[in-house]
């Protein structure tokens, strides 16, 4: 199958009727969402697997908002 450029695939959808296009951008808008859903289940999975490892440890809510600030503050330029 031929891979096809941005370009390509906004010039095939602007040329269908006005409500397939509706309907194409509701089909991607849900995919998208559909995709995001399983990307974050399967990063959950993995967090509880490594939390009953050992490999992550319980902390506070306070605790790890300021590792991530501090983390932040050090990538920051």
């Amino acid at each position: 199958m031929a891979v096809l450029t941005l370009d390509q695939v906004l010039t095939y959808a602007e040329a269908l009727p006005p409500d397939e296009q509706e309907m194409l951008a509701e089909l991607l808008k849900k995919r998208r969402i559909e995709a995001w859903r399983e990307e974050t289940a399967a990063y959950a999975r993995e967090s509880v697997a490594a939390y009953r490892t050992g490999k992550l440890k319980a902390q506070s809510a306070k605790s790890a908002i300021a590792k991530l600030r501090s983390r932040l503050a050090k990538a920051s330029p």
